[in-house]
């Protein structure tokens, strides 16, 4: 893969450092998931395309590995996290809605 392939990171800091994995939600560009239930609008790119997170696709992957690195765009608004924390806990159902 030579593309920047953006993600949302969901696990800590400190899991990430520690175990060398990173848990994360992809993101996309693909207008198909403008209708899609589990696609979180996380902003526009530099090209006036809409970014999506698609938090029904959790994946894994060794960073060190794989020479990850942040992305140029930086992160995410707290509200827009929150959100797609909020549409996968409805998939898992791990905890109370998030706050």
């Amino acid at each position: 893969m030579r593309d920047i392939h953006p993600f949302l990171v969901l696990s800590p800091t400190s899991f990430n450092a520690r175990t060398s994995l990173v848990l994360r939600l992809p993101m996309t560009t693909a207008d198909y998931n403008a209708t899609n239930p589990f696609a979180v609008v996380a902003g526009t790119t530099p090209d006036a395309k809409t970014s999506y997170i698609l938090c029904h696709q959790v994946k894994s992957f060794d960073w060190r590995q794989r020479n990850a690195k942040p992305h140029p765009a930086g992160q995410v608004p707290q509200g827009t996290y929150r959100e797609a924390r909020a549409v996968l806990n409805q998939i898992l159902e791990l905890c109370p809605d998030p706050a």
